[in-house]
């Protein structure tokens, strides 16, 4: 069953309060671990941090391909293969023996021009349970999110998505829903690094700045010892998405009490 709630009396509930967006913000807090952060791919848009953690990964899954393949390659250079899908391109924006692409749509079902996370994997490496999960589908992530088991995101051990569509916290249903996605999340891994994504500009509510698209790291917490939460933002290895556009540093909400 779909955890996504549909309430069409919605419109009519109570707004999410400053506490309640802040609860959910405070869940959201990133962590330093023993594994140090690292950055895969270019000094710009295309490029994420990641847990040096990678020793006997050997697979990445990478869907939302778009017209850069950067952090691809820097895996590759690592010996780590990429299998990529977007139906939007006609393959990846560069060449490499460890690329492998499916001209699909990450999706919800596996139906014409899309396939599920699930069977995705299961065609390519169904043993495998030290993968990377590198999904940035431009606000699909949710109903992904909503629809793939959690035994299948627990196949990765590390994972870096873009969020979309945060400016809605003050939305009762949009707040409730993003609980019921990071609830899932949450189960298996923890938060190693957040990155605005100075694309969209923020916005300030009752005195928390929001950024509208947020990249996440996790971690999957059978690969932790020990761990304390992050103090300093920006990260020393954090650029801009967008050098010609404004710098959009992590507000010290999302990070410090």
């Amino acid at each position: 069953m779909s955890g996504i709630i549909n309430n069409p009396l919605s419109g009519f509930l109570r707004s999410p309060d400053r506490d309640e967006v802040m609860q959910f913000i405070k869940r959201l807090r990133p962590y330093t671990t023993e594994h140090p952060l690292i950055r895969v791919g270019p000094n710009f848009d295309g490029g994420y941090l990641l847990p040096d953690d990678l020793v006997d990964v050997k697979s990445c899954y990478s869907p939302g391909v778009g017209g850069s393949s950067n952090f691809e390659l820097g895996l590759a250079q690592r010996g780590i293969h990429s299998f990529m899908a977007d139906a939007s391109v006609n393959g990846p924006a560069a060449s490499h023996p460890l690329f492998s692409f499916e001209k699909k749509f990450l999706g919800t079902e596996d139906f014409g021009d899309y396939t599920t996370l699930a069977s995705w994997i299961k065609r390519h490496t169904p043993t495998d349970h030290n993968l990377i999960l590198q999904m940035d589908i431009e606000g699909s992530e949710y109903p992904v999110i909503d629809s793939t088991p959690e035994e299948v995101f627990s196949r990765f051990r590390i994972m870096n998505i873009e969020f979309h569509h945060f400016h809605l916290l003050w939305d009762r249903k949009s707040l409730d829903n993003l609980n019921i996605f990071f609830d899932k999340l949450l189960q298996n891994f923890t938060i190693v690094h957040l990155h605005p994504n100075n694309y969209e500009v923020g916005f300030v509510k009752d005195g928390i700045t929001i950024p509208p698209v947020l990249e996440i790291t996790f971690l999957r917490n059978d690969r932790i010892k020990q761990k304390s939460p992050a103090q300093v933002f920006p990260h020393a290895l954090d650029v801009d998405n967008a050098p010609h556009l404004t710098t959009f540093t992590l507000p010290s909400e999302w990070y410090k009490d």
